[in-house]
């Protein structure tokens, strides 16, 4: 194992990797506000970067249907204000897992540097 690849590096990878999808979701979610009996879909965070660490989580997430009490006559449940407030509080965990990124390849750097 290389220092490039240590495990702090590849937990921080996999939390960028779920954030990223989440992110995904959540756009398609808005994209498809006014496709008839679009249903929202998303992932527990939480519980798939809990997958993941133990080395449950082979591959994508599966995305689940979220039953939401309004729905549209035409079966569409996606919710503008639930989507937006879900894609803002998405921004600020893929910031944190950035900023801890960031940290991770200065430390490395620093290593490195003093090494010589």
């Amino acid at each position: 194992m290389s220092i490039i690849d240590s495990p702090s590096l590849q937990r921080v990878g996999t939390y960028l990797d779920l954030a990223a999808f989440r992110q995904k979701l959540i756009t398609t979610n808005i994209a498809n506000i006014d496709t008839p009996g679009y249903r929202t879909l998303d992932i527990d965070f939480a519980d798939e970067m809990r997958k993941a660490l133990d080395g449950a989580g082979a591959g994508d997430p599966l995305p689940r249907q979220i039953p939401l009490p309004t729905e549209r006559p035409d079966g569409n449940n996606v919710n503008v204000d639930r989507e937006s407030l879900l894609l803002a509080e998405n921004q600020l965990r893929f910031r944190t897992g950035v900023q801890v990124l960031r940290s991770e390849l200065q430390r490395i750097s620093i290593a490195i540097r003093e090494g010589r």
